[in-house]
């Protein structure tokens, strides 16, 4: 289907806010969406510069809206203090209505709210970098595979890869068994039984668009308890995308990932990875990573570095290979650094 986007009729309106602990000198936007004319909100802050400024879009998470905060308090005080523009946006908030969860309305919400910030701002389009945990990095790999021309730069963290093997993960779990009925309200119905409900899955499964991401350039991270006792969301939800991407050669061995998570331990037939000091005192366990793509597993569970991933999108442009050590790292003056990555 062919999109068409309507920027004359964008509409705005500024309010100075402090929503579940925004800054004051962050705003919200209300703008007009080109796929069925209702009116979106996001967060946002806007670089004083004259000049064009890096663009950041950090994604909220599975049951979230664009008011979270959390890691988000870092990505804002980020551009805060490097004078980039960012935005938080809604699309279609929690995912939890056929409307949520990677459908056609979420994904071009976003991409609305970016031509909303191309038309009103000065945006270096080489530099326009994408960021979300949990939910939003489900959503930030979904961007990736479907949208590959924009970005510079993707961080996910502790990503939802496909929703049907989610949906089983959680279906009978005691815990969080909720995200697989919130996952049958979706796409109507449960996934084992109706056909059409597992072809809506797939429509909103990264990993049925990332081979079209192979020259984005994706930091792929999860902690190596995630799925068990540290989360909801397995690990190898990471490390399959990951093998979506990249070329048959550069594949992690199906049966090394099932030992893997198994044995939350890597196996001997991996290397381990060396330290990063972007991880600060997470150990990472494992690192594999080819010319546009990296996967990375730390000792940790559900959650989000801010630090390492806000360091790694700085180096990234557009259409060149990834910068996986950066020139310099940049320390906020107030952060925790760190993020459990709320569901």
């Amino acid at each position: 289907m062919r999109i068409f986007y309507t920027f004359t009729i964008l509409f705005f309106s500024y309010s100075i806010l402090a929503k579940n602990n925004w800054p004051d000198y962050s705003k919200e936007i209300k703008y007009k969406t080109s796929i069925d004319s209702t009116y979106q909100a996001m967060m946002s802050f806007v670089s004083p510069s004259d000049k064009k400024r890096p663009l950041l879009i950090a994604l909220h998470s599975w049951s979230g809206t664009y008011t979270q905060t959390g890691w988000q308090n870092d990505a804002l005080q980020w551009c805060l203090e490097n004078n980039w523009h960012f935005i938080h946006p809604h699309f279609r908030g929690p995912n939890w209505t056929k409307d949520a969860c990677g459908s056609d309305k979420a994904v071009q919400d976003i991409i609305d709210a970016i031509n909303y910030m191309k038309q009103n701002h000065k945006i270096d389009t080489q530099r326009i970098y994408l960021m979300g945990s949990s939910g939003g990095g489900h959503m930030a790999l979904l961007m990736a595979g479907r949208h590959p021309e924009i970005w510079a730069g993707v961080s996910a963290w502790v990503p939802i890869s496909d929703i049907y093997s989610w949906w089983q993960e959680n279906d009978k779990h005691k815990k969080y068994k909720k995200y697989a009925r919130h996952i049958e309200k979706v796409v109507g119905g449960r996934l084992d039984q109706n056909k059409f409900a597992r072809e809506q899955a797939q429509l909103r499964s990264p990993n049925k668009f990332l081979s079209a991401a192979q020259k984005v350039n994706i930091d792929i991270s999860a902690g190596i308890y995630d799925g068990h006792k540290g989360g909801s969301v397995a690990f190898t939800h990471s490390l399959k995308a990951f093998n979506t991407i990249v070329s048959e050669k550069d594949r992690i061995p199906k049966k090394l990932i099932n030992t893997f998570y198994k044995k939350q331990s890597l196996p001997s037939e991996l290397p381990q990875a060396s330290k990063d000091p972007l991880y600060q005192k997470k150990e990472l366990i494992f690192r594999k990573q080819t010319q546009h793509t990296r996967v990375n597993i730390f000792k940790g569970g559900h959650e989000i570095i801010s630090h390492a991933a806000l360091n790694w999108l700085k180096e990234q442009k557009k259409g060149k290979p990834a910068i996986w050590i950066p020139s310099s790292i940049y320390t906020l003056s107030q952060s925790i650094n760190k993020h459990k990555s709320g569901l």
